[in-house]
């Protein structure tokens, strides 16, 4: 039986995506004017980020190659077989499926979009993302195509957000907010990190699917952290139980359609020290002024620099751990990042309209020294005309968070 390298197969029915087609298709409209600018023939996608960006589709790849092709009149995913039709359901553009039964039919079906009589001159691809395997066998293809890095053209575009975009991202505010409180709820003494976490995972995986029903559900999570694991931001939850004084960092993260959004919010259970709340309100102080400071016509690092001074005054610049804030999109903790929108001293963007960023100071006291723990918050901004949208309602600081349930 001669079985074949790649087919296509329109099971059931496309069906509703997170965007409406007018802006999938502004995406790809803007997409090829970078091709026009760079002289391109074909765009090869290999990242999650940029595939669901374009297409709408978010792929699991479990060790194969994924991917998009577009050129000056197609668009067309490429996935692999064991997934079947679900990535034609989910894309806004074509879909081809490439079979395991041969190595490398997924450079087959790359070839098979554009045939091979008139190959490309120049291609573009993502240099921050394909695999030197890809990248090298993507060039013994096309022998004599030039290719050039995007990568950093496709953030460019997804820094500004449209109308659409920036709806779900406020949803996706929301829904953190919701979760936060569920996890209030929970917090207690002798309760553990992870089963508090899932009270607020859970909470915010019923309301996406209640806001979007036709959905599909994936990647939302929680990290809450208590005592010693609030030192880093990033730290998975344990099954510590908590005790009484312990500092707590509450961190909420709902996932709808590949866009990412946070609530992350210092506590302390029961009762803060003297020494505890002193770092509190230095970091509380910082927060408060980073979100005057963000509004359009700004540099990034210009507001970093100002919040470095006033964390010199009080005397806590030595314990700050990483940048003041990022942008939001398409993004999560394993894929998608828009490094040229975030508060960090070597970054001179300037903030315009429609952009969406963080303020998250953080500053960690090691192990041993009075007031020791990670204390951080983190609310989202929009950018607009003349100044920012704080879309993150959760309170913070100690007035607030101090929980004696």
């Amino acid at each position: 039986m001669e079985r074949p390298d790649f087919f296509t197969l329109k099971n059931g029915k496309k069906v509703k995506l997170p965007f409406s087609n007018k802006e999938y298709n502004r995406r790809v409209s803007n997409l090829r004017q970078v091709m026009d600018k760079k002289n391109l023939d074909m765009i090869i996608l290999t990242s999650m980020h940029n595939v669901a960006y374009y297409t709408g589709f978010i792929y699991c790849s479990f060790g194969r190659p994924y991917g998009c092709v577009i050129t000056k009149d197609k668009i067309s995913t490429i996935s692999a077989n064991i997934d079947a039709s679900q990535p034609w359901r989910r894309s806004h553009c074509d879909n081809i499926i490439y079979t395991d039964w041969k190595r490398d039919n997924f450079l087959r079906a790359i070839v098979s979009l554009i045939g091979r009589d008139e190959p490309p001159k120049s291609i573009g691809i993502e240099n921050d993302h394909v695999t030197l395997d890809i990248r090298e066998k993507i060039g013994t293809i096309f022998t004599f195509s030039i290719f050039s890095d995007v990568s950093k053209d496709l953030m460019q575009l997804r820094m500004i957000k449209s109308r659409e975009e920036i709806e779900i991202i406020k949803s996706g505010a929301r829904i953190a907010d919701l979760g936060g409180e569920e996890i209030v709820k929970n917090i207690a003494e002798g309760n553990t990190e992870i089963e508090i976490a899932i009270n607020g995972r859970d909470r915010m995986e019923r309301e996406i699917a209640k806001t979007y029903p036709d959905a599909e559900y994936m990647d939302t999570w929680v990290w809450f952290q208590s005592g010693v694991n609030t030192d880093g931001a990033h730290n998975p939850k344990t099954n510590r139980k908590l005790i009484k004084g312990d500092i707590l960092s509450l961190n909420t993260f709902p996932m709808i359609s590949g866009y990412y959004t946070a609530l992350e919010r210092t506590l302390f259970l029961d009762h803060a020290d003297d020494a505890s709340l002193k770092a509190w309100e230095a970091n509380v102080k910082v927060h408060k002024k980073g979100l005057e400071l963000i509004k359009p016509g700004v540099k990034c690092s210009e507001i970093c620099h100002e919040l470095n001074e006033l964390f010199a005054e009080l005397g806590y610049l030595q314990y700050r751990t990483f940048g003041y804030g990022h942008s939001f999109g398409v993004l999560s903790h394993f894929y998608g990042r828009e490094a040229g929108l975030e508060l960090r001293e070597d970054i001179d963007t300037v903030l315009e309209e429609n952009m969406v960023i963080s303020m998250e100071p953080m500053i960690m006291i090691p192990e041993g020294n009075p007031g020791a723990g990670g204390y951080r918050e983190h609310d989202i901004l929009v950018i607009g005309k003349e100044g920012a949208e704080n879309i993150t309602k959760f309170p913070f600081g100690p007035e607030h968070n101090i929980i004696k349930n």
